[in-house]
Parts: structure tokens; C-alpha cells; sequence
């Protein structure tokens, strides 16, 4: 997604932020500008779980422990994630495979809905692929490209359950994305908080990678394709804004 103060953002995060601090007005007032050189440079200010972002593995956690035991206390307001950090994590290049929710039910999913194993199933075998270790798996729910208003309810979304989750782990994929902000559906089954964030990356140690713009990939054609996507390395941080790439 392009970043800028319109980006949309849940209501408990700041939006972008963007200064200028050298630009045309200042040649204009009278900056100097020898052998005629002149140049602008800028400021932005944002949250890391902005726009298309990834979920690092000390995002989410339960029971005070993160991924691979480590003690939630070592999230600190002082330094950002001493373990399991953004800057931990590599850039990845692998194959992606896209499951199209939208191509296999004909229409975009409604906010709420619960796309469930069967229906990951179904489109892996609509795009003609097996998932194999390592793949980074895309799911196209439609919910992004259907927020035509600038008013987004991020407490409505269509998202694969939990059960849909542990198979994807199962097979031992690199990383989860959706064109949604949580991955799996909200709000939450009765009795549960971000149960497939805590299965997912808590668990499994599998990143997440949230608003995604998919629809163009999907009129492409792209089904299996190479993928490569780099976090910004922000020492401690939680998430980084990404610009991810497939090759097709």
C-alpha cells in the first residue's frame, strides 16, 4: 500500500507522518544554492504495523512466554524486542503461492466470515499447486480492495480460523499473508483473543504479512510465483513496512 496520512490505520495506532526539511520553498526564501546545486530531503514518521507490514515474532504472545520460550518481560519500553526482533529476521526469497478466496466463491468475503481449512484446501487446488516448506502463502480475502470509503471498520474482517492455521503450519510454510489487518477473521470466536496470531507466530514462529494488495496479482494471473520480501532491520522493532515483490 502507498504510505502517506491517508494510509488507512486501526484506531488505537497513529497514522504517517511525513516532514519536509529542505524543499523548494526554501530556494524561493532565499536558501543558497552553490554552483547552482539544489536538493529536498524529508522526515516520515510512522507506525511499524502501518499499511503492508510484517508481523515480527515478538508481536504477539501468550502466557508471558514469546516464540521459542523467551520471556515476554524481554519486550522492553526502553530498548523494543531484546528476542525475536525485526531485525532477526532475513530477507526472504521463496516461492509464493496465491489462494484466490474471491475467485473460489465468486465474490469478495463479507467482514466477519471464517475462511476455514476446507476452503484453503480448495483454492490450492484451484491454483493447481501443492504447498511445499518454505512457500510463502497469500490469501485473498477481498477485503482491502472492497474498502471504497475512507472509513474502514478494522473491527470486521474476513480470516482464516484456527483450525485453517495449524494446517498451514503443518506443512511448514515461511510466512502467512492476507489483504486483511489480522490475518484471520474478527471479531474473535467467543472466548478467545488473536487465537491464530498466538498459533501462528507464538507457536509455529511463522511471521505474518498484513495488508497486502493482492487483486492485481490475482488479474495477473499469479498463482505460484518468486517472492521476495525485506524488512526494514529497526533493532527491537516489532513489525516493519514492507514493499513485497512477485516475479512471475
Amino acid at each position: 500500500q502507498p504510505i502517506s496520512a491517508r494510509t488507512p490505520v486501526p484506531p488505537h495506532r497513529a497514522g504517517a507522518m511525513h516532514f519536509m526539511g529542505r524543499d523548494g520553498g526554501d530556494y524561493a526564501a532565499g536558501a543558497k544554492r552553490p554552483g547552482g546545486f539544489q536538493f529536498a530531503e524529508d522526515t516520515v514518521v510512522l507506525p511499524l504495523h502501518l499499511g503492508t507490514h510484517i508481523d515480527a515474532l515478538c508481536h504477539a504472545w501468550c502466557d508471558d512466554h514469546l516464540y521459542n520460550g523467551f520471556p515476554g518481560a524481554t519486550v522492553r519500553s526502553t530498548t523494543g524486542a531484546l528476542r525475536c526482533g525485526i531485525d532477526k529476521m532475513k530477507p526472504l526469497v521463496t516461492r509464493g503461492v496465491l489462494l484466490d478466496i474471491v475467485r473460489l466463491r465468486g465474490t469478495v468475503a463479507a467482514p466477519g466470515d471464517v475462511i476455514g481449512r476446507a476452503e484453503l484446501e480448495a483454492a490450492t487446488a484451484g491454483a493447481g499447486v501443492t504447498l511445499r516448506q518454505g512457500d510463502a502463502v497469500l490469501i485473498r480475502t477481498g477485503w482491502l480492495e472492497s474498502q471504497t470509503t475512507g472509513d474502514v471498520d478494522f473491527n470486521a474482517e474476513p480470516g482464516i480460523d484456527v483450525e485453517a492455521a495449524l494446517w498451514l503450519a503443518s506443512r511448514d510454510v515461511a510466512m502467512v499473508g492476507a489483504d486483511n489487518f489480522a490475518i484471520e477473521t474478527l471479531p474473535f470466536p467467543e472466548g478467545t483473543v488473536f487465537p491464530v496470531h498466538q498459533r501462528l507466530i507464538r507457536d509455529h514462529g511463522i511471521p505474518l504479512l498484513e495488508g497486502m494488495v493482492l487483486r492485481p496479482l490475482a488479474e495477473a494471473g499469479g498463482k505460484a510465483f518468486l517472492f521476495v520480501v525485506t524488512p526494514l532491520p529497526v533493532v527491537g522493532g516489532t513489525g516493519s513496512p514492507v514493499a513485497p515483490v512477485a516475479v512471475l
